[in-house]
């Protein structure tokens, strides 16, 4: 193995190279880098032609916004009806996001359990989306990055066996210009409709008991709900019949919010008002990620950066992953050696994980790095990854797992692999992530799709905010790398997409010596934080909101930070634990 692309923590500039500067921005912005949908997801330009069914009705009510915005309900009243452009009849609808709101329009729809639907809508407009929540199995979304024109959005879902409604929805994307949609449709069996109403919101939600892992909610009954919905940080986690829920598999010390909705034949009532649970720290014999923690990453191998024994790794590192397990010759397996550069033996590095953990501290195993070649597309290759990494925890007491596979991810089978292993290694798993810039700039991307599908085993996504030229933040603007705008700009895409702020962390590199661009000193990175956690120390961009809960920061590696010093693990580690 070349041990020499780890120069940086994607080793050198080579391999798979980010677009530096305004050219990646600008083609990221034209729609040219990332197309648009996902595996179960199709967009088909203005000129094209789709077949038409004759069998099934559209189950979506007023779908050409002739009625003006009847059964339809937009967030923030950022929706209106408006004459033109209207690509049939007489109306369509024009949504503008504005601040951190980005105009969702969203119509409940009555459905069938265990039936297949297709959901399409025609769109115009910079980062339009179109989806369906709600679904019992894998709620779906597609998107365009720019349609001048109309253009048609498709996707496809299948319902749970006791999913009885489904919301679809459009939205636009923060920073960007209204859109317009028109002629939504969604075709498969209808829904029982008994002619009952919709019930209403519930109210009286409260947050009850909590441990480490789990929160009890509790409401009041709603008039003729036949179940509830519950969500946290707004996706569908349970479905009940009575008016009490326990939310489980959530992380230490960390705040959710939690909201429940009313169901019956008809449909699904607005959301409750929500409320916020915290959960206590962890408990047991083994090691617990602090709310607020600093990762690091230990080099394996002598790239002229100080060579280290785990032991050498100092204190304020509250996680250390070791970079990084190999590929096998069986498809999705991993294996881990010790460098015999290191002089370091088996014994040894076993005792001082062991010596870490009684710390407080947890040591997990990294895989891929810049030239990683795990390959996990499939059932079988997922169950060697997670049936490899188990066996590495069990060899060595790691306590789990770091994705840092930079040349390709497949969010259904990653996502499997990951289930699986948790599974196996319980609830004390710790899984940690550091995917390129590019890889988190939308949600339909392999990487962002993956965190989400994990969200409630998930320890932190540490984006490695380096070798990336400039991007967009989620204001829709171009961030040059290297600012204090950089980091909390493409980190608020994560935070207001879907993951928790608490699972949330920004990677920089220790020292210039550490990565090919995008060194940052210290205090850049601690105003980033401030900013995020305290509205406090920000650039230009300032974020609508703050995120108190924010985990923390990643840097490559403690190799580098210790051959400058430890300047970067002095500097930043305090203040990370020093924050709210």
């Amino acid at each position: 193995m070349d041990r020499v692309r780890h120069i940086g923590h994607t080793g050198s500039i080579g391999g798979r190279r980010r677009l530096g500067g305004v050219l990646a921005a600008l083609v990221l912005a034209a729609g040219t880098l990332v197309a648009a949908g996902g595996a179960n997801a199709e967009a088909v330009g203005a000129g094209a032609t789709t077949p038409v069914t004759a069998a099934q009705a559209n189950l979506v009510k007023n779908p050409g916004f002739e009625s003006g915005l009847a059964d339809w309900t937009c967030s923030g009243g950022s929706g209106l009806p408006v004459t033109s452009p209207a690509r049939s009849g007489s109306a369509a609808l024009k949504a503008t996001p504005a601040g951190s709101d980005h105009a969702r329009c969203a119509q409940t729809v009555a459905v069938r359990p265990g039936s297949s639907y297709t959901l399409s809508a025609w769109v115009q407009g910079s980062y339009v989306h179109l989806g369906a929540s709600g679904t019992g199995t894998t709620d779906v979304s597609t998107w365009t990055p720019a349609a001048s024109g109309w253009q048609q959005l498709t996707t496809r879902f299948t319902t749970g066996a006791d999913t009885t409604s489904v919301t679809v929805y459009t939205h636009g994307w923060y920073g960007q210009p209204g859109y317009f949609a028109d002629d939504v449709e969604l075709s498969g069996p209808g829904g029982t409709d008994p002619g009952d109403p919709i019930p209403a919101a519930p109210d009286g939600l409260k947050a009850g008991t909590a441990t480490s892992s789990s929160v009890a909610l509790s409401w009041n009954p709603v008039g003729g709900a036949t179940g509830y919905h519950v969500y946290r940080d707004g996706s569908k986690v349970q479905a009940v019949s009575g008016t009490s829920a326990t939310v489980t598999g959530l992380a230490p010390s960390t705040s959710y919010r939690f909201e429940v909705t009313a169901t019956n034949a008809t449909g699904e009532s607005p959301k409750s008002a929500a409320v916020t649970g915290t959960t206590t720290a962890g408990s047991g014999n083994g090691p617990g990620v602090p709310k607020h923690a600093v990762t690091g990453y230990w080099q394996n191998f002598d790239n002229g950066a100080t060579v280290q024994k785990i032991s050498d790794v100092p204190s304020q590192y509250d996680i250390i992953a070791v970079a990084f397990a190999d590929a096998t010759a069986t498809r999705g397996a991993v294996d881990f050696t010790l460098d015999p550069a290191l002089k370091y033996t088996e014994e040894r590095f076993k005792s001082d994980i062991a010596a870490k953990q009684a710390a407080g501290k947890s040591v997990v195993i990294s895989v891929g790095g810049e030239r990683g070649t795990v390959t996990v597309n499939d059932a079988t290759s997922a169950a060697n990854f997670a049936d490899s990494v188990h066996a590495l925890m069990r060899k060595y007491g790691f306590d789990g797992v770091d994705i840092d596979l930079e040349n390709g991810i497949d969010p259904t089978y990653m996502t499997q692999a990951l289930r699986a292993l948790s599974a196996k290694a319980g609830s004390k798993l710790v899984i940690t992530m550091a995917p390129q810039t590019i890889d988190m700039q939308s949600t339909s991307a392999g990487y962002f799709k993956t965190a989400l599908n994990i969200k409630d085993i998930l320890t932190v996504v540490n984006m490695q905010y380096y070798n990336s030229g400039s991007m967009n933040g989620c204001d829709g603007k171009v961030y040059s790398q290297g600012s204090v705008d950089f980091l909390t700009a493409l980190a608020c895409i994560q935070l207001e997409g879907g993951l928790a702020p608490s699972q949330v962390g920004l990677g920089l590199p220790a020292s210039p010596r550490g990565a090919g661009s995008g060194y940052v000193s210290p205090s850049v990175v601690n105003n980033a934080l401030d900013c995020l956690a305290k509205g406090a120390g920000c650039g230009s961009f300032k974020p609508a909101r703050t995120y108190p809960d924010i985990r923390g920061a990643m840097t490559w590696s403690t190799n580098w930070d210790a051959a400058n010093g430890s300047a970067w693990s002095n500097a930043v580690g305090p203040h990370v634990h020093g924050l709210p």
